[in-house]
């Protein structure tokens, strides 16, 4: 019966991400557009001050805005991160210390030098440091806590510019879009109430505050 949800168990979280911790940034990032995103949706939907008209359009434009959100967030912090670890393991980004044992394996090429034919040197971009044959017993303990740092690091990035440039652009070009629709056929063409803060934890938090719960869960 464990089996199945083997994935959930804490020692595999530690195993799967202890070791990539960019991936860990990109997939907690969409787990919590998914998880406010539902809670705006269910907002909206238990919400008695909106007329069923009204929710027949915020609702589908909050579905779209979460898929907007989740696919960006990912495609563009994943590409980053990835890009990342391609300046990392091609080794145009690196540390003294890798530096120092790429040149003990002349794998450096040195200033003015003339360069070997058909040799490929730590800095070109077919170059990768973790396919040297003597990666895992000599590179991998110096290189792999670098490359997780640049990972996070581009991930941070890819998050900021999705959250904060891309996914805005994208959702309020299609929010506009359907309130228009949606105003063309409305019978009464009122305008429509301002849709609800975008999403975020800390505007889940105040709709949650603002609803005090009344069950009888005690801690």
């Amino acid at each position: 019966m464990i089996a199945p949800f083997k994935w959930l168990t804490k020692s595999h979280i530690y195993e799967k991400y202890s070791k990539d911790p960019g991936n860990m940034l990109v997939h907690t990032g969409v787990i919590g557009w998914f998880l406010s995103s539902a809670a705006q949706i269910f907002a909206i939907a238990i919400n008695d001050k909106i007329s069923k008209k009204e929710k027949m359009f915020l609702i589908p434009q909050e579905f779209a805005d979460a898929v907007v959100n989740c696919v960006s967030f990912y495609a563009v912090t994943n590409s980053m991160k990835s890009f990342g670890k391609k300046l990392t393991s091609s080794a145009k980004l690196r540390t003294p210390a890798i530096t120092k044992l790429l040149e003990e394996r002349g794998l450096v090429l040195k200033k003015g030098a003339e360069r070997a034919k058909d040799k490929i040197y730590a800095g070109d971009w077919d170059f990768n440091i973790t396919k040297l044959d003597d990666y895992k017993s000599a590179v991998e303990n110096t290189y792999k806590p670098f490359n997780n740092g640049v990972e996070v690091i581009t991930g941070l990035v890819g998050s900021i510019l999705s959250s904060n440039l891309i996914t805005p652009v994208f959702r309020n070009y299609y929010a506009a879009k359907k309130q228009k629709q949606f105003m063309t056929y409305s019978e009464n063409n009122q305008k429509l109430p301002a849709p609800m803060s975008k999403l975020s934890f800390a505007n889940y938090q105040k709709l949650a505050a603002s609803k005090p719960y009344t069950g009888n869960l005690k801690v």
